[in-house]
């Protein structure tokens, strides 16, 4: 049996040409379904007409546009006024809204996921900052750099106001230097456990000394900079902050740790990788000069993620559950009410429950998230908001040729399960199903989203 921790990194990180391979098992063929999977993971799915257009294209063309989508300025313009809007009502729970508005439409879902990935990683809640122009300025830093230069975006984060008022460094002095950045500068953010000491946090804190936030901005104060001596990882030196940073980043773990990250997020939620398996796309972070995009794109252009290693071995967050089955259906609803709903089974955006942000994984799943998630599934469908390509749910199922139960599993299942559903389900789905009704239909698909195969990505 195939494991991680027996796969040939050479294979894994190969190109992946859409071609089953027979003699390993372990490659499968382009088609609806795995496109599906493409977008699922690379973003929050996709509709049947985006499917079936990349068909023809080589999937590892498909992964380079998601990575380069091209621009749309009549998007951007009304997402910008969107925010604009909802920044002027102060509320940061209705900016979630704004953003799950953006997640539906975006015509680069990779870099919505990212920034939403990056959210996670560089956890910042709102109710601490109390600022949703603080909140969606740290989202837009995010956005900018998610596919870009990652040192750029841990030196903008350093200088981010909400990540340091959340942090508690709005004020830091060299009498007193403050601990918690620099901790988790290094824990969380680019190095990980064991990768430092006590006493290496105590000298980055005071390479942070005089960085403040005055008036919601960054600043300097060049009064109380502890212009002294430090001993950082090894090097000595006067080091400011932005000298600091540069050390951490230039740590030989840093790559291995974010590279992780990102294949844990890509790829799968357990076990954990071998580092055999993570070093080449390390190397390949450490040899482009840090930049993200590259390590994504072999994530997703390789073997190994089209692979059954990879299908089915992520939870759904309620995120990608909710947005994704929007998404994948032309769907709209009330998204103030999404974004409240994502809150009460644990992922309210920008309200993370803690600096190390969503564990993520099984941890989506207990007795009270799955009747959560099924209720949120259920409101959703009976929203008097909600409609499917501006049409009811039965309409929409309807134009695209489908009436029985099988016809609509076989459906969803192509757009929207990472595994098939099993024979008993389907046995059970079909007794209960008389006629294409729009309670019928609604009663259907709520019942395919309840089951254990959908909350698996």
């Amino acid at each position: 049996m195939n494991t991680l921790e027996s796969i040939d990194p050479g294979w894994a990180w190969t190109p992946y040409d859409g071609q089953t391979q027979e003699s390993s098992g372990l490659q499968l063929r382009w088609d609806r379904r795995t496109a599906a999977h493409l977008f699922r993971r690379a973003g929050f799915g996709a509709n049947v007409e985006t499917i079936e257009a990349v068909l023809s294209l080589p999937p590892t063309q498909v992964v380079r546009d998601l990575i380069n989508p091209p621009g749309d300025a009549e998007f951007d313009a009304l997402e910008d006024a969107l925010v604009s809007a909802t920044l002027a009502t102060g509320s940061s729970k209705q900016l979630g809204a704004a953003w799950i508005h953006r997640m539906l439409g975006t015509p680069a879902p990779l870099l919505e996921k990212l920034t939403l990935f990056w959210h996670g990683h560089f956890a910042t809640g709102a109710e601490k900052v109390d600022s949703a122009e603080l909140m969606w300025t740290q989202n837009t830093l995010l956005r900018q750099h998610a596919l870009g230069d990652f040192a750029s975006m841990v030196q903008g984060i350093a200088r981010d106001p909400a990540m340091l008022i959340y942090l508690d460094s709005a004020q830091n002095r060299k009498a007193h230097p403050n601990e918690n950045f620099a901790r988790e500068l290094m824990e969380l953010f680019c190095l990980g456990e064991g990768n430092y000491s006590e006493q290496d946090v105590l000298e980055l804190a005071r390479c942070f000394t005089g960085w403040e936030i005055r008036n919601n901005k960054f600043r300097k104060n060049t009064y109380q900079q502890d212009r002294g001596m430090k001993t950082l990882l090894g090097k000595s030196g006067t080091f400011d902050g932005e000298e600091a940073i540069n050390i951490v980043l230039a740590q030989p773990s840093m790559a291995q740790f974010v590279c992780r990250k990102l294949f844990r997020f890509f790829v799968c939620d357990e076990p954990s990788a071998p580092n055999s398996l993570i070093e080449p796309l390390a190397v390949l972070f450490r040899n482009s000069g840090g930049m993200i995009g590259p390590v994504v794109e072999r994530i997703l252009g390789s073997q190994l993620f089209f692979s059954p290693l990879a299908h089915g071995r992520k939870v759904r967050s309620p995120v990608e559950l909710s947005v994704g089955f929007l998404r994948s259906l032309d769907g709209t609803t009330n998204l103030v009410e999404l974004a409240n709903g994502l809150s009460e089974i644990g992922q309210g955006l920008f309200f993370p429950p803690n600096v190390k942000g969503w564990d993520g994984g099984r941890t989506w799943i207990n007795s009270s998230t799955l009747v959560g998630r099924a209720n949120l599934v259920h409101h959703i469908l009976t929203d008097e908001a909600t409609r499917f390509e501006q049409q009811s749910l039965a309409d929409y199922i309807h134009s695209h040729g489908l009436s029985t139960c099988d016809e609509i599993i076989d459906w969803m299942e192509a757009l929207l399960f990472a595994i098939p559903v099993t024979a008993k389900n389907r046995a059970q789905l079909n007794e209960s199903f008389v006629r294409s009704s729009e309670q019928q239909v609604r009663s259907l698909i709520h019942s395919l989203t309840t089951l254990p195969e959908f909350q698996l990505a």
